[in-house]
């Protein structure tokens, strides 16, 4: 007889509204009292987003079923169950917090009849992304909330948004924070943002160019901390040798504060820093539309620029390395 009452298997969206209602419950009982009740429906919730995350990554045993991730996708994205779980995830357990954030990451990339429907519940919601901004603020949820707003840049629209927010200047500040994780995963999202959607980092170069490089200057390239300063040359390297910001990058070069800058990077002990300095540093030196004071300088330490460019040497052998010098020198002598 037992067999006639074996309860009905589970579907994905049954699971995605049981957790729903979990998050519900838990929002409500902000108070901790860890009643009996509560505490089985904590287990029940962490339960559940472990079971979300199974069916979206597949386990040990089965690769995830496309039709239970578009089901699961589809009821996820109906309600406000993202902004459960982003408002929730200081609730729960460590364990519950990877998990969920990796339920989060997973559904940016699902399909849903070749749509991202994530993208258009962000487009509706974009508040949110202030929320996992400023998470960077909270040690416990830094990097839960980091790498929830890293897979919710892969959209466009959201990337724009925290681009133009207020909060975006955050970043510089975050990049320094003295525990060494969060500042690297802040660093790393900053990186996405100025590098993955090209047309909207080119727009938004271009209207905030001021405080955008006041800033990136002087927190970032002067920056006390080797770390700060190796990264950050790194990405504005990146960004200014990329084609679509050619006119950002002809009003960086065209500044004598700038040049300035860079030729104290060169000088650094370092050598990756030294490195990366220098492509940036090239582009000064091609520039040939050159503002008279930029010639200046270049004229005033022809000398000491060409003796440190002459005995640069890097590692292991480039072609490629030795041209630009060779080319850079050659500039560099012509003035």
């Amino acid at each position: 007889m037992k067999g006639l009452f074996k309860s009905k298997p589970r579907t994905p969206a049954d699971v995605v509204r049981h957790t729903r209602d979990l998050l519900l419950f838990v929002d409500r009982n902000s108070e901790s009292r860890e009643s009996k009740r509560e505490e089985k429906q904590m287990s029940e919730l962490f339960k559940n987003i472990r079971e979300l995350k199974q069916i979206l990554y597949g386990n040990s045993d089965s690769e995830p079923v496309a039709e239970a991730c578009a089901q699961l996708t589809q009821e996820f994205f109906k309600e406000d169950t993202l902004r459960l779980f982003i408002k929730c995830l200081p609730k729960l357990n460590l364990e519950a917090r990877k998990d969920a954030t990796q339920v989060v990451a997973n559904l940016q990339r699902q399909q849903v009849q070749f749509k991202l429907i994530a993208s258009d519940y962000l487009e509706k919601n974009l508040d949110l992304m202030d929320v996992l901004i400023v998470g960077y603020e909270n040690t416990d949820m830094a990097l839960h909330y980091g790498a929830m707003l890293r897979e919710c840049i892969r959209h466009q629209i959201v990337a724009k948004y925290v681009l133009n927010s207020p909060l975006m200047k955050k970043f510089f500040d975050y990049i320094q924070l003295p525990n060494f994780d969060i500042a690297a995963d802040a660093a790393a999202t900053f990186k996405e943002l100025l590098t993955r959607h090209k047309s909207t980092v080119a727009e938004f170069l271009s209207k905030n160019y001021e405080w955008f490089f006041a800033e990136y200057n002087t927190k970032l390239l002067e920056s006390s901390n080797y770390i700060t300063r190796r990264q950050a040359v790194k990405l504005l390297g990146d960004i200014l040798l990329d084609r679509s910001n050619s006119a950002v990058m002809t009003r960086y070069v065209s500044s004598r504060d700038n040049l300035r800058i860079l030729m104290n990077l060169l000088r650094e002990s370092s050598k990756s820093i030294q490195i990366e300095a220098f492509h940036v540093f090239k582009l000064f030196a091609a520039n040939q539309h050159k503002p008279a004071d930029i010639v200046s300088i270049f004229v005033a330490n022809k000398s000491k620029m060409l003796r440190l460019l002459e005995d640069f040497k890097i590692d292991k052998e480039d072609e490629q390395f030795e041209a630009d010098k060779a080319q850079v020198m050659k500039e560099i002598e012509a003035l």
